[in-house]
């Protein structure tokens, strides 16, 4: 199986594709301040520089060989402009210089995959398989990427692992007392066949019969993009595909804490 190991502490995962490396990160929301401040009159001060020197850093401490954004490396719908487009220039340039960047286009970046169309890799919104070159072991396994705001290409349904953003998961955590704290968190489990399409698989009680790759739900590289309470009653998860098409899920903390089945936390 295609091994994805989280970076302990981060919002972040390393995956090895035969002979290349990959850093993994989801939902960059890149130009948040601004989009906050024309969306709902809030004015925060940037974290541009801090977002900019943090991929950087994953980069150099895990070694990567290229760097794969799973969606929305920008916040604001639509072709970016003045201190968004900014921000994205010098990330795309830092990354750049280093390793190789693909994108895998989430809802909000049509017009950055547009704009940066000559510097980076692009992926479009039902996914794809990440491989370097053709496989050298017939053992080898392949990992699907996709931003999670559509229905996966039924193509990545031979992927041992699949990796998507948009959600944001996040868990609220309460203490003896009543205080309570809200953490980004990861969401693994198998995808059911009927997310591809593969309605003959459900069997009579509309169960799934056999399951589909593992599904890794990457938390927010952007801690201030908000997210979906996985463990809190009510809420309301963005995919079209979630929670319904996970036959189970683990939830797990960025320090590697896990938390069981998010349906029970």
């Amino acid at each position: 199986m295609a091994a994805v190991e989280p970076v302990v502490d981060e919002p972040a995962a390393v995956a090895d594709l035969g002979a290349e490396r990959a850093l993994l990160v989801a939902d960059v929301h890149a130009g948040i301040e601004v989009g906050l401040r024309y969306e709902r009159g809030v004015e925060l001060e940037s974290r541009a520089d801090e977002r900019v020197d943090r991929l950087c850093s994953l980069i150099d401490g895990t070694g990567a060989d290229r760097i794969v954004v799973l969606g929305d490396l920008a916040h604001r719908i639509g072709a970016p402009e003045g201190e968004e487009r900014e921000e994205l220039e010098t990330l795309v340039s830092a990354v750049t210089d280093r390793v190789p960047l693909t994108l895998v286009e989430g809802n909000h970046d049509a017009g950055v995959a547009e704009a940066f169309a000559d510097e980076i890799q692009v992926i479009g919104p039902e996914g794809g398989i990440l491989r370097e070159g053709p496989r050298p072991d017939a053992r080898q396994s392949d990992l699907a990427v996709l931003h999670g705001h559509t229905r996966p290409d039924p193509a990545i349904r031979s992927a041992d692992v699949v990796c998507m953003g948009h959600e944001h998961p996040q868990v609220r955590l309460e203490d003896a007392v009543g205080g309570s704290r809200t953490e980004r968190a990861w969401l693994r489990g198998p995808l059911k066949p009927a997310v591809f399409g593969d309605e003959e698989a459900s069997d009579g009680g509309g169960e799934t019969a056999a399951s589909g790759p593992e599904l890794v739900v990457f938390p927010a590289f952007n801690e201030r993009s908000g997210g979906t309470w996985i463990n809190v009653e009510g809420g309301s998860f963005l995919s079209p595909f979630l929670p319904e098409g996970l036959a189970a899920g683990d939830a797990y903390l960025l320090d590697g804490t896990r938390l069981g089945d998010f349906r029970r936390i």
